[in-house]
Order: C-alpha cells, then sequence, then structure tokens
C-alpha cells in the first residue's frame, strides 16, 4: 500500500460517515445495546461506546445529546425489532390457534436468541420504567402487539376454539413470562439444577411445553392436543 493511499482510507471513512448517518446512527446502537445490556445505565460509558464504533465521541453526542438519550434510543430500537418482526408474522391470515401458537413459538425464540434484549428490559425494571415510560414510540408498540393478539383471541373466541373471559393483556403477560424467564434465569436455573438448559434439545422442548401451556389455557378443549 502506497502512502498516498494509507492516508486517503481515513478520508473515505469520514466521507462514507457523512453521507451515511443512517449507517453510523445503527453502528452506534449496536453498540449501545451490548454496553448497556452489560454494565447497565450507571456502568456504560460513552467513551467505550465510541472506541467500538465507527464514530467519534463527538459525533455520539451530536446524534444522541447524552448517554441517557442514547439509552433511550437504545430501548426503542430494542422494542421495534421485536415488534416489526412480530407485524411479520402475518397472523390475520391464519386460524387463531395456528396464529396463537406461531406467536407464542416466535416469541420463545426471539427472546432465547436476544438476551441483550432480556437483560435491557431487566434494567429498565430496575429503574421502575422511568425512560420506557418517555417514549410515545414504545408505548405505541406495545399498545400494538396487544391489539394484534386481541384480534387472533376474538376470531378465537367467534369460531368456538377459544373460551371466552380472558384478558389479550393478560395472555400477553402470560406468553411475556414464560419465555422471559427461560432467558433471564437460564444460568442460576442452570447451575442450581445441574441442567444444561440453553441445549438445543432442551429449548426444543421447553419451545413445546411453553406453547401447549399457553394454547391449553385459552382453548375451550383444554385436554385436547
Amino acid at each position: 500500500m502506497t502512502a498516498t493511499s494509507a492516508t486517503a482510507s481515513p478520508k473515505g471513512t469520514r466521507r462514507r460517515r457523512k453521507n451515511d448517518p443512517e449507517s453510523v446512527r445503527a453502528d452506534i446502537l449496536a453498540v449501545a445495546t451490548r454496553e448497556f445490556s452489560e454494565k447497565g445505565l450507571s456502568g456504560a460509558r460513552i467513551d467505550e461506546i465510541a472506541e467500538k464504533t465507527r464514530a467519534s465521541k463527538r459525533m455520539i453526542y451530536y446524534y444522541f445529546s447524552d448517554k441517557e438519550t442514547l439509552y433511550l434510543h437504545t430501548l426503542e430500537a430494542a422494542y421495534q425489532k421485536v415488534r416489526l418482526q412480530e407485524a411479520e408474522l402475518d397472523l390475520d391470515h391464519l386460524a387463531p390457534l395456528e396464529a396463537l401458537c406461531r406467536l407464542v413459538r416466535f416469541t420463545f425464540c426471539h427472546h432465547a436468541k436476544n438476551p441483550d434484549f432480556i437483560r435491557l428490559v431487566m434494567i429498565e425494571n430496575i429503574h421502575h420504567g422511568r425512560f420506557l415510560a418517555q417514549s410515545e414510540l414504545i408505548q405505541s408498540l406495545n399498545a400494538g402487539v396487544i391489539d394484534v393478539l386481541g384480534n387472533v383471541y376474538s376470531r378465537g373466541v367467534a369460531t368456538g376454539c377459544f373460551r371466552e373471559g380472558l384478558d389479550p393483556r393478560e395472555l400477553h403477560w402470560l406468553i411475556s413470562a414464560l419465555s422471559f424467564f427461560n432467558v433471564s434465569n437460564q444460568h442460576t436455573f442452570s447451575r442450581i439444577f445441574d441442567w444444561q438448559q440453553t441445549a438445543p434439545e432442551n429449548q426444543q422442548k421447553l419451545e413445546d411445553h411453553v406453547t401447549d401451556m399457553v394454547l391449553r389455557y385459552v382453548r375451550v378443549d383444554r385436554e385436547a392436543p
């Protein structure tokens, strides 16, 4: 490599940053997600985030103003990711039982594959949901998932396969709780009971069990397979 090309590379990198701000923001948020999920809001440092991104510390402050704003945007991006993936399930075109089954399995697998999301939610609970409450985006996203689940449930009641009297929020709570615990307590549970919980065969069993429990909970005929 010549001296000219060696000196041109940093300029080219800076030029690409300026021309692709969305890519820069996405890179910052990806690194921030790992840092906040591992170290929490108080433990994460902008200096360390800058070192692990393609952005400078000054550029992070340009896009996000301060650490708390970056943390809030990280939360929003995490929730937006899962809700967008839920929207791609296309549940409205499935029979109610199939739709609910697909949603439960998606939730279980999403949480298992995205432990950073689970840790972020745990950290936000330490802060009593203070930052989440500031976000209209998160509020609207989560209201949307209740609407989707409510539609699936209503169709199931109308066709006679789901029992009446259930609240979609409580049903969402049940699905989330079972899927969340699989990740949040996997290390302690595995060590206490000397069980390889994260082994693929055990994860498949748990996914099947969770799906079966939720379906039996809502079905009119709870003994049905």
